[in-house]
């Protein structure tokens, strides 16, 4: 019997989830490929403050890997995407500290861009979904 794909969504969908015709995330198996989260507000606006949107990343991020039942702690990739990463490079390694304070860390990959629709940074990741959760 084949593996049938499940879509997620966190309870609070915002506007760029419609607007662009994506899903916030896609469960195969045990796994949890989540969607590129930036920061936005719940309008689907761009976060002005970096820092700041750097943790409404996080943030949304946090939503959609609830909606899974993952935590932080069930990511095992992370791809990260800046727009100017020599600049933003010590804010975001200040708020991924705070994320995720302590080993084991999950395995992470940054990449500089040049335009992310309006936005600065956006991180997406994959993660494993807790066996008591299957």
């Amino acid at each position: 019997m084949p593996l049938h794909n499940k879509t997620i969504f966190p309870a609070n969908r915002h506007a760029l989830y419609e607007q662009h015709g994506y899903s916030a995330a896609v469960q195969a198996g045990d796994l949890v490929f989540i969607s590129g989260q930036v920061g936005s507000r719940d309008d689907g606006t761009p976060e002005p403050d970096f820092r700041r949107q750097v943790q409404r990343a996080f943030d949304n991020l946090h939503a959609v890997l609830k909606a899974a039942g993952c935590s932080f702690d069930d990511i095992v990739d992370v791809t990260t995407f800046h727009t100017n990463p020599e600049e933003q490079f010590s804010t975001i390694m200040d708020v991924k500290a705070e994320i995720f304070p302590a080993a084991p860390y999950p395995n992470w990959t940054a990449v500089g861009v040049t335009w992310l629709a309006g936005f600065d940074f956006e991180i997406k990741v994959i993660a494993r979904i807790p066996t008591a959760a299957n």
